[in-house]
């Protein structure tokens, strides 16, 4: 399932949505993203294309397949989540998809970065907690509101005390992540710093 892309944008404290679980260790980039659409010239079409090759072996059986996991953002993996290849397209279409935050045991640096680069934010809990919400995810579906200031997420039944990098969280609270919108507020002092330039300074005359 695809859905209607909307990125994220500057600054945020709270996020909500439906949980889907996708359950292994070591799930790497090539299964996010099989390598075959790493050539696509932008990243908008590769929602559809998700965890591909798993999807198409387990025949409409695959988490992300499931009709009960439709319209799901917040995604539950174990341990060492986006190992392997340093493509950033396997957030981008994870993102794409509709995910928005990711829970798991532990993730893979460079994808960790990535995904906090597009507004991701990927938070840790210990393997039992994980584990619980998986096997609470197996019997019902499991809404959650994310408190990212104060690391909580919260549900009917539920309290988790999340875990996230002290930088990342301040980044997302500050909307630092956004590179694109501080440019943007930025435009001024970029034109400024641009006119100081000598050898960017040039007239009409000059071609």
């Amino acid at each position: 399932m695809s859905i209607k892309f909307k990125p994220p944008m500057g600054k945020f404290s709270r996020l909500s949505g439906k949980c889907i679980s996708l359950v292994g260790d070591d799930i790497d980039t090539d299964r996010i993203i099989p390598a075959r659409f790493l050539k696509c010239i932008d990243f908008d079409s590769l929602g559809k294309y998700v965890f591909d090759d798993d999807r198409k072996t387990l025949k409409g059986n695959h988490p992300f397949d499931l009709e009960s996991n439709k319209r799901s953002s917040i995604l539950i993996v174990n341990s060492n989540f986006g190992c392997g290849s340093s493509r950033e397209h396997a957030p981008q279409a994870l993102m794409r998809w509709g995910i928005k935050a990711i829970i798991g045991e532990s993730f893979a640096d460079i994808f960790y970065s990535n995904c906090i680069a597009i507004g991701i934010p990927c938070f840790t809990l210990p393997k039992e907690s994980i584990k619980k919400i998986q096997k609470h995810l197996d019997i019902k579906n499991l809404f959650l509101e994310i408190d990212l200031f104060n690391s909580i997420a919260i549900a009917k039944d539920l309290k988790l005390n999340l875990e996230i990098k002290e930088t990342t969280k301040k980044m997302f609270l500050s909307g630092e992540w956004d590179a694109t919108s501080k440019l943007l507020e930025n435009e001024n002092l970029i034109e400024e710093k641009l006119n100081d330039l000598p050898y960017i300074r040039f007239n009409n005359n000059s071609f």
